[in-house]
């Protein structure tokens, strides 16, 4: 069971067969293995090289539509919430804070980690594919590539940067509009996202054929490096989680006032939950039971963390960004300041409207527009996905953790305020 939050009813039934895609992509290297000295692998890569290749394009014909009507989706809410009054636009300023402070970490300490624990030789050969490193876009380039002259032509190109940037205005525009027309663009955004989210479901639902393909293919090619590449890069991306999780424990000390023990032993049990189930969603009721530990306010616990839960997921900017840094570097995109700010942007921006999803789906609908945003080939994601079920526990153990943690500091200040003006 994956990361799952928000409002489950409001959403398409995704099922993503997490458990048997990860058993394609371990049959798939198997069988890529055993075929590697046999006379059958060239019949065999006529087969699986189609199969895969129509599998990775179905899945990256979803990308941009489906990033549309999320973001819009996803704007439209925060500003609704954000009409909630003071403590919660302080807590969705808190939490906008925490993504844009994630990806910036990531942006910082991934290239960092991968200078110090460098890519596998042959993990480059394994996962990535021969990236055409272009012309380097000068500083103008690059600030004038975030305003389309024409957003339909960008579409069509690939750049998902000043797409995103033009749905991101088109939401905000659309709040100064009265209601009716406000709420049928919603709907309309609303209908388009659900709409690619079940066309997704269809193409995830066939991940273990794809990713037997794809595997297959490469585990042929290179042979077991690819199992150690696969592992180098579980141990990266999951330790930008966990960096997440020990600021969390950073931000109750210092924001919310906690003793370091006194939140680790309250912040225990809804840990365990979302270890045990991979899902904030279900993790909630610890949540609340761990904040009544910590001596939070009801009014308080009982605001924020359903916010959280429905807009809040900390990990999502540092470990997506981590994911397209990851594969950047296998496949010889060269990452300058211009290129990892628009990463930072697109993935603090596109995380609002990813919180809702399945951890799968969420890692397809993020970790793709920062790819292409950054120029990084999309190819090396669609086997990365099968392991995403490993590097989901810390996310959802880490994120778990962050929202108790802002809800600690939300509390605290929540009681200054009261204090000052009574």
């Amino acid at each position: 069971m994956t990361d799952t939050t928000g409002s489950a009813a409001s959403l398409p039934d995704i099922r993503v067969p997490a458990l048997l895609t990860f058993a394609g992509l371990v049959a798939g290297l198997a069988a890529g293995l055993l075929a590697r000295s046999s006379e059958i692998l060239p019949a065999a890569l006529s087969v699986t090289a189609p199969v895969g290749d129509l599998w990775l394009r179905a899945l990256e014909m979803t990308i941009l539509p489906l990033v549309a009507g999320l973001l819009f989706t996803g704007i439209i809410e925060t500003a609704g919430a954000a009409r909630g009054g003071v403590m919660a636009r302080r807590t969705l300023g808190l939490f906008f804070s925490i993504l844009v402070a994630g990806a910036i970490l990531s942006a910082l300490a991934m290239p960092a980690l991968l200078q110090a624990i460098p890519v596998p030789q042959e993990a480059g050969g394994a996962l990535g594919v021969a990236a055409d490193p272009g012309e380097m876009p000068g500083l103008g380039d690059f600030l004038a590539s975030f305003v389309p002259d024409n957003v339909f032509a960008a579409a069509a190109d690939g750049a998902v940067l000043p797409v995103i940037v033009f749905v991101a205005l088109f939401a905000l525009a659309s709040m100064r509009l009265d209601d009716g027309p406000r709420i049928l663009l919603a709907r309309i955004f609303r209908a388009l996202a659900h709409a690619m989210m079940v066309i997704v479901g269809w193409v995830l639902a066939l991940a273990p054929v794809g990713v037997f393909a794809l595997a297959f293919g490469v585990a042929a090619r290179t042979g077991s490096s690819v199992i150690g590449a696969l592992g180098h890069y579980i141990a990266l991306v999951s330790a930008m989680g966990v960096v997440i999780l020990l600021a969390a424990y950073v931000l109750a000390i210092v924001g919310g006032r906690k003793s370091p023990t006194g939140f680790a032993r309250a912040v225990l049990p809804a840990q365990a939950v979302a270890l045990s189930t991979q899902s904030s969603l279900a993790s909630l009721p610890a949540m609340l039971a761990s904040c009544r530990r910590l001596q939070v306010r009801d009014e308080s616990a009982e605001f924020v963390l359903p916010l959280a839960v429905a807009l809040f997921r900390a990990t999502s900017p540092a470990m997506n960004l981590a994911v397209v840094i990851y594969a950047a570097a296998l496949t010889g995109v060269e990452l300058t300041p211009g290129i990892i700010l628009a990463g930072v942007v697109v993935a603090s921006i596109t995380t609002l409207g990813s919180v809702s999803l399945p951890g799968t789906v969420s890692f397809v609908a993020s970790t793709g527009p920062i790819a292409l945003a950054m120029g990084v080939p999309v190819e090396p994601l669609a086997l990365l996905v099968a392991v995403e079920m490993l590097p989901d526990i810390v996310r959802t153990v880490a994120n778990v953790t962050m929202d108790v943690s802002v809800t600690t500091v939300a509390d605290r200040q929540s009681a200054g305020k009261s204090a000052a003006t009574s």
